[in-house]
């Protein structure tokens, strides 16, 4: 079909909605759960739909994308609360330490930051590293960010890139993408990545600069950086229980390859391996490996689940949010016309993914925020062009979104201030080193998908 006025018009309006979220996030300092419901009934409203049909799209969106994302984060971040409390975020790290010299530290930090970033949130793991990350510097006598900027990539890379972290979830979810692949390729395309935006890039920089971290800081987080106590899980243990759900997810990717689609098998391998079913065993086996099985009395372990879901709220709610603005985009026709002109342009979906994320990254800050719109964006030109891998557009959008973190990013005063240093050397290595794993990210992107 050709284009049209009134493509344009609902393009157009699209723009005028993510502006009005940009704004009202940026300059309103609106919360974004908020934004979103605002710009959701300004592109409902302005493309012709009836205020009943509005609020109705809306909701839609929103409980659909909540019941299959909301749950999922909140299993996941069960998983991490026990293995923060627990102690065996500790154990991996003391261990992995134990294992390399001072050369391999930068090394060490970003294998560290991948495991237990797995289960954990991006500013989970910044605060549980930041012991670990002060304590290696004083003792190698080296620049905290040739230790700490390979842990921060680790954490980023795994935030961007792997589920159960939100983004990707939003994005697979959005995208009708397969879980399975989606997270065989993300750990397949996050090493490189990592290792060129970690280590030789924080190698690099922490020859050239070389911040004073907070005294203060330093006191009050050596102590927390020692060995964990006795009673701390085993690093075998834990490492298979932080590993579990990634096991049994990837398990139902090879099965649903290797085996008959009637086989018995398969049947249990897929059941065992969807994505619920996978973090919900996993946090019942944790509740033993990482609660009872250490003394945890039964209502101590219950609080620690309880309490690991109210920090969440404000994330669940915005990719609620964000569900019930991708559904107003398809409901109003603007994701078909934004599907029209991609399949008529020469712009690859992969790189337009990517730059739609990148945009709302930049003006939000959000990594949230930019997954959710570009997810929303795209997912109608998965309909139209049969030949796009959902996986690796989900990862596209996964690596703009955490392009160039700057003052808007919250992220970006958290590790400036845990590392002391000026906004300029901030920019120059944090925002730097996330700039790297974006395109780097995109690059092995868009070379996957010359064989997938």
């Amino acid at each position: 079909m050709s284009w049209t006025g009134h493509d344009t018009a609902l393009v157009v309006w699209a723009a005028v909605g993510i502006a009005v979220i940009v704004v009202l996030i940026t300059r309103s300092k609106v919360h974004p759960f908020i934004a979103l419901i605002v710009g959701s009934g300004v592109v409902g409203l302005a493309t012709g739909l009836k205020a009943s049909e509005v609020v109705k799209q809306f909701e839609s969106g929103f409980g659909s994308t909540l019941g299959g994302v909301g749950i999922l984060v909140a299993l996941g971040t069960m998983l991490g609360k026990l293995l923060a409390d627990s102690g065996g975020a500790d154990r991996i790290v003391s261990t992995i330490l134990g294992w390399g010299s001072e050369r391999r530290l930068p090394w060490a930090m970003t294998l560290i930051a991948m495991i237990i970033g797995i289960p954990l949130f991006f500013e989970v793991g910044v605060v549980l590293l930041m012991p670990v990350i002060l304590l290696m510097t004083r003792r190698s006598g080296t620049s905290i960010v040739r230790v700490g900027l390979p842990a921060l990539a680790g954490l980023s890379v795994m935030h961007g890139f792997v589920p159960p972290h939100p983004g990707p979830l939003i994005a697979i979810d959005a995208l009708r993408a397969d879980l399975g692949q989606t997270m065989a390729l993300g750990l397949l395309l996050a090493i490189p990545t990592v290792v060129v935006a970690g280590p030789l890039y924080g190698i690099w920089i922490g020859r050239r600069v070389r911040p004073e971290p907070p005294a203060r800081l330093v006191e009050q987080f050596a102590a927390a950086g020692a060995a964990p106590a006795g009673d701390a899980p085993g690093f075998g243990v834990t490492l298979a229980t932080i590993l579990l759900p990634v096991a049994l997810m990837l398990g139902k990717a090879v099965a649903d390859v290797l085996l008959p689609a009637r086989s018995g098998a398969r049947g249990w391998i897929d059941f065992l391996g969807d994505p619920l079913l996978a973090l919900l065993i996993s946090v019942l086996v944790a509740m033993f490996t990482l609660g009872y099985r250490l003394g945890f009395s039964r209502q101590r372990v219950s609080d620690l689940l309880g309490g690991s879901l109210g920090p969440i709220a404000g994330i669940v709610m915005i990719i609620g949010a964000g569900g019930g603005f991708k559904q107003m985009l398809i409901a109003s026709g603007i994701g078909d016309a934004i599907g029209k002109a991609a399949a008529q342009s020469a712009i690859s979906p992969l790189l337009l993914g990517w730059l739609i994320a990148v945009g709302i990254r930049l003006g939000t800050g959000s990594a949230t925020v930019a997954t959710v719109t570009a997810s929303g964006l795209m997912a109608p030109i998965v309909r139209d062009l049969q030949h796009v891998s959902t996986p690796l557009l989900a990862l596209a959008i996964g690596a703009g979104s955490v392009f160039f973190s700057h003052v808007n990013d919250a992220g970006f005063w958290l590790v400036k201030e845990y590392f002391g240093m000026t906004v300029g050397e901030t920019l120059a290595t944090w925002s730097a080193m996330e700039t790297i794993l974006s395109v780097v990210g995109l690059a092995l992107v868009l070379v996957a998908g010359i064989f997938v």
